[in-house]
C-alpha cells in the first residue's frame, strides 16, 4: 500500500479529534468515512465534505476495504446533496494540497446559477474564504444539517454510507 502523507497532524485529522468542532456540521460517520457540511462560512448551503477517517492523502493510500466502500459512499453522499438542495448536478472535487487528508468536496450545481458553473465555483470558494463574497446563510446550513440527520435517523437514506 502506498504511504499516507508524512504529516500525521493535518488540519482535517485535528478536526476529527475535536468533537465540538465536528458536532455542529457532522451528518453521518462510519469507521471509514465522515460526512459533514462545510463549516461556516460555507460557500453554499448543501456543500458537503466526505472525509476519510484514517489519515491518508487520497485513493492511492486506500486499503482494499476503503477502495471497495469509496464509490458507494460518494454516491450516497452525492444523492444527499441533490436531495437537500434540489440541484441539477453534484461536483466532486478533492485536491489535498491545503490539507493533506482526503476530504472530497461535494458541491451542488444549478444550471441556472453561473456562480456554481464549472471553475466559477472555485472563485466562489476563494471569495467566501477571503471574506470578499457572501457566504451561505448559517441558519440555512444548520437547517440542512438537522434535516440530513433526521433523514439518516429515519433511515430514509439507508444506507447513508456503507461501512
Amino acid at each position: 500500500m502506498p504511504p499516507t502523507h508524512p504529516s500525521s497532524a493535518s488540519g482535517i485529522s485535528r478536526l476529527h479529534q475535536d468533537a465540538a468542532k465536528v458536532a455542529a456540521y457532522e451528518i453521518a460517520r462510519t469507521d471509514l468515512w465522515l460526512l459533514r457540511h462545510h463549516p461556516d462560512p460555507a460557500p453554499l448551503a448543501g456543500w458537503l465534505l466526505l472525509d476519510a477517517r484514517r489519515h491518508l492523502a487520497g485513493p492511492l493510500a486506500f486499503s482494499d476495504r476503503e477502495a471497495l466502500s469509496w464509490g458507494q459512499a460518494v454516491r450516497h453522499a452525492s444523492q444527499l446533496v441533490q436531495r437537500l438542495t434540489g440541484c441539477d448536478r453534484v461536483y466532486a472535487i478533492a485536491f489535498g494540497e491545503g490539507a493533506p487528508h482526503l476530504h472530497l468536496h461535494l458541491i451542488p450545481r444549478w444550471s441556472s446559477d453561473p456562480l456554481t458553473a464549472t471553475w466559477s465555483v472555485a472563485d466562489l470558494y476563494r471569495s467566501v474564504a477571503a471574506g470578499k463574497g457572501p457566504a451561505a446563510d448559517p441558519q440555512r446550513v444548520r437547517e440542512l444539517v438537522a434535516l440530513s440527520r433526521e433523514w439518516v435517523e429515519r433511515s430514509q437514506l439507508q444506507p447513508v454510507m456503507p461501512a
